[in-house]
């Protein structure tokens, strides 16, 4: 059973997890060109983005954090448009430089 608010989200087709977040998920496909409105401001999408995928809500310079939920997810690899997918073509994760691994010997 859905919610009213799970029922307009669907309609919207993407999620805005956090104020913070530069970035929105699509939780259906979106094509090239549809517009999306956050907080006022809109943003067309530059491509198709797949379910599940992420697209800038700004633009995002070269090695600028790339937010969701909150969190920095990754740094940007090159600049990134508003409407523009993110994934690990434009993205590199700080995850894993930033964890401290124990180390042999």
């Amino acid at each position: 059973m859905s919610t009213k608010k799970e029922s307009k989200e669907k309609r919207k087709g993407y999620l805005v997890l956090n104020e913070k977040d530069n970035v929105a998920l699509a939780i259906r496909e979106l094509p090239k060109g549809f517009e999306v409105e956050v907080t006022g401001k809109k943003v067309a999408l530059r491509e198709n983005i797949e379910f599940g995928h992420k697209f800038a809500l700004t633009d995002i310079k070269k090695g600028e954090k790339v937010i969701k939920g909150g969190e920095v997810i990754g740094a940007a690899t090159r600049d990134i448009m508003a409407g523009e997918h993110v994934h690990v073509h434009n993205i590199e994760s700080l995850r894993a430089k930033e964890r401290t691994w124990p180390r042999k010997g």
